[in-house]
């Protein structure tokens, strides 16, 4: 393995070696609070290894890999686009679990490191381009997450580690079982060597994928996948184990894990599965899964009394509206941006990490200090807590998509990328379905404002827990009055993944 190797992974690198290095620091810093400042401070150096990868992309936006990962590593500008957005993500889940991880004093730096760990696994799923490195990767992903539910060691955190832990593992043999029936198939683990093995296949036209080995591997690659993105009927996990979580872990899972797993479906479903026949096949799937999720997502959200639990239905939901984008295929309409749909994903997927990043770093700030997550409890709350009031309602109308957020624009983006894939009913469901997410959103605002408090109690929050929801809610203004920048940028992320593939 030569340097230009190690420069390659270096993001990943120093993250794991920022993990290594807390555990070290842990062991003569006696106050566990400077691990966290230690945390977010360090993220620098992963940034800038990303921000220089950045400056070494050539014309179609790649960095030359010739090394012993080239069959292995791919890092373009769509793979840097997540890394950037993984990197944000933990750095605002690391200033809200200040206040937070006093509920468990000894393990602090083990919370913290577990995230790291976890991180490193989903930055390596956005740049690897082989089965096999995908599957180590998710699986490191995943595992310190188990670690990380279970951490409040009491009846339900335990049983949210162990729910999912099992049923991870579950999506994980699927996931595997896809892999080898595609891998027996095409005789062949590199995407790019899939797509050419079936490119040469005789494809039958009266078989769906023009064979039903190959049908089967993808469903069951679906079906892995799309328990990492909460995406139904395999989100069956997600709202005992967002309740019983720690919530800035529900945080992690409700936007990182599902960033590192769209960014893994895009890459394999691009890149091996590409061909016109064939996506067309599997932007079917997508697009029933998606109005499916939206459907149920916000249908059952509608009866929940656990803020926690409202969320991870939630986040179903805008699993939903995310495969909207991931089923525009403009090759189903014959003409159009090809990369329309991938952007749109990647927007949307930046939108919602800010937007919900807000929502959660308000519910942390008042849930400490009311020891509840009980929707009925944070009625009145706009007079004991105005500022917090004001960023939790302001997250909230950003994910029902009112203007001027970006959620707004998000949902704009999405829909149009299906209109232009000749999807016009698959819009017409996420519209609908945005009307009833209006419902419960917009109740949870009305209660903050217009009933009666149950107490006179003012509520503070730390300074932490402040930096975080005022970058998170600058996010979701600016994103959403000035678009342009993170749309050119998406824009290019998806065309560099559309010349790799």
């Amino acid at each position: 393995m030569t340097m230009h190797d190690l420069y390659l992974l270096s993001p990943e690198l120093s993250l794991a070696g920022l993990a290594t290095l807390v555990l070290l620091v842990d062991l003569i810093v006696k106050r566990k609070s400077y691990l966290f400042v230690l945390t977010t401070v360090g993220l620098v150096v992963p940034l800038g290894f990303t921000l220089a990868l950045l400056g070494s992309l050539d014309g179609a936006g790649v960095v030359e890999n010739q090394g012993v990962l080239r069959d292995t590593l791919v890092v373009d500008k769509f793979a840097l686009f997540f890394k950037l957005l993984l990197i944000s993500i933990i750095a605002i889940v690391s200033l809200l679990s200040i206040d937070y991880v006093r509920r468990f004093e000894q393990f602090q730096t083990e919370f913290v490191v577990l995230l790291l760990y976890s991180a490193t696994g989903m930055m390596l799923m956005a740049s690897t381009k082989e089965l096999i490195t995908i599957y180590i990767a998710l699986e490191l992903s995943a595992l310190p997450v188990a670690a990380l539910a279970a951490f409040m060691r009491d009846g339900r955190s335990a049983e949210s580690g162990m729910k999912f832990l099992i049923l991870s593992g579950i999506s994980s043999a699927l996931l595997l079982y896809g892999m080898v029936l595609v891998f027996g198939l095409t005789g062949a683990t590199q995407l790019d060597d899939i797509a050419e093995r079936i490119a040469t296949l005789a494809i039958n036209t009266d078989e769906p994928f023009g064979s039903y080995a190959l049908l089967m591997g993808v469903v069951l690659m679906v079906a892995g996948f799309g328990f990492k993105i909460t995406a139904f009927p395999f989100q069956m996990w997600a709202p005992d184990v967002y309740e019983g979580a720690p919530t800035p872990v529900t945080a992690f899972l409700s936007v990182a894990s599902k960033a590192a797993g769209f960014a893994v479906i895009l890459r394999v479903f691009y890149s091996a599965f590409g061909i016109e026949e064939l996506s067309i096949e599997w932007s079917a799937i997508f697009a029933v899964l998606a109005a499916l999720s939206m459907t149920i997502g916000n249908l059952v959200a509608i009866a929940q009394r656990s803020f926690k639990r409202l969320l991870a239905y939630s986040t179903i939901a805008h699993a939903g509206y995310i495969m909207v984008g991931l089923a525009a295929v403009s090759t189903r309409a014959g003409s159009g941006d090809s990369s329309l749909g991938i952007s749109a994903v990647l927007f949307y997927l930046c939108g919602y990490a800010v937007m919900n990043l807000a929502v959660f770093s308000a519910v942390i700030a008042i849930s400490n200090r009311i020891n509840s997550d009980a929707i009925s409890d944070f009625a009145g709350m706009a007079r004991r807590a105005p500022y917090l009031s004001a960023v939790l309602a302001f997250g909230l109308v950003s994910l029902t998509g009112i203007p001027p957020t970006v959620g707004f624009i998000a949902k704009v983006y999405v829909f149009g990328a299906a209109v232009d894939a000749g999807l016009e009913w698959l819009v017409i469901i996420g519209v609908l379905n945005s009307v009833i997410a209006a419902y419960y959103y917009l109740r949870i605002v009305k209660s903050m404002y217009l009933s009666e408090p149950l107490s006179t109690d003012p509520i503070e929050s730390g300074t932490p827990l402040r930096l975080a929801m005022l970058v998170t809610s600058a996010g979701i203004l600016l994103f959403g009055l000035y678009p342009t920048g993170l749309l050119n940028f998406v824009k290019s992320a998806a065309q560099a993944l559309l010349s790799t593939s």
